[in-house]
């Protein structure tokens, strides 16, 4: 049974926007945007009334370099914010320089910005860029042929686990486990 929301005011919109551009010889610039909408009035618990409008806009760029995704750079832009003292959050991204976007990012990131150590709306866009960053990347990067010695095993890396489909020991990770042998031992 689907949830009938005909005839409901929306409140409330997020919208997330990640794209990625492919940099040579093997990099890419993913930029994630962060919307929240309100389209009602609100009142905070102070009394306060705020009208509809943009509450949250965060902009976050991210270099990634190699078949590693090593972070190179990272910066953010705050548009929009609700308070000014969220822009004192700004830098607090620079902890990322340097880390891979692998197995355990989730993990890693919540740990160094996490709680009151960032903004939880930039932590919450700079997770969702992660995997689109691993889509982006390799989007970019097989523009044209890859070198299955560099790439094929990072990309199993990336894809093992990551959902059903693509589960260890499953039929798909198997065949292409197969294929890369076949490949690699026909060179």
């Amino acid at each position: 049974m689907a949830m009938d929301v005909s005839g409901l005011q929306k409140a409330h919109t997020r919208q997330l926007e990640i794209n990625t551009y492919g940099l040579e010889p093997d990099g890419a610039i993913v930029v994630g945007s962060l919307k929240d909408e309100c389209f009602v009035s609100r009142y905070l618990v102070n009394g306060d009334q705020r009208p509809p409008g943009t509450i949250h806009h965060m902009i976050v760029r991210m270099k990634v370099r190699g078949p590693s995704l090593t972070i190179e750079e990272v910066e953010a832009e705050m548009p929009t914010v609700p308070r000014a003292e969220c822009r004192q959050t700004i830098d607090t991204l620079t902890p990322l320089k340097g880390m891979r976007i692998a197995s355990g990012f989730t993990l890693k990131v919540k740990e160094l910005l996490g709680g009151p150590k960032s903004c939880a709306h930039m932590v919450s866009l700079v997770l969702a860029m992660a995997p689109a960053a691993v889509q982006g990347a390799w989007s970019a990067a097989s523009q044209k042929p890859l070198d299955p010695s560099i790439y094929a095993e990072r990309a199993m890396g990336f894809l093992t686990d990551t959902c059903w489909v693509w589960r260890r020991g499953g039929p798909m990770e198997q065949s292409h486990r197969e294929e890369l042998k076949d490949y690699l031992e026909s060179k």
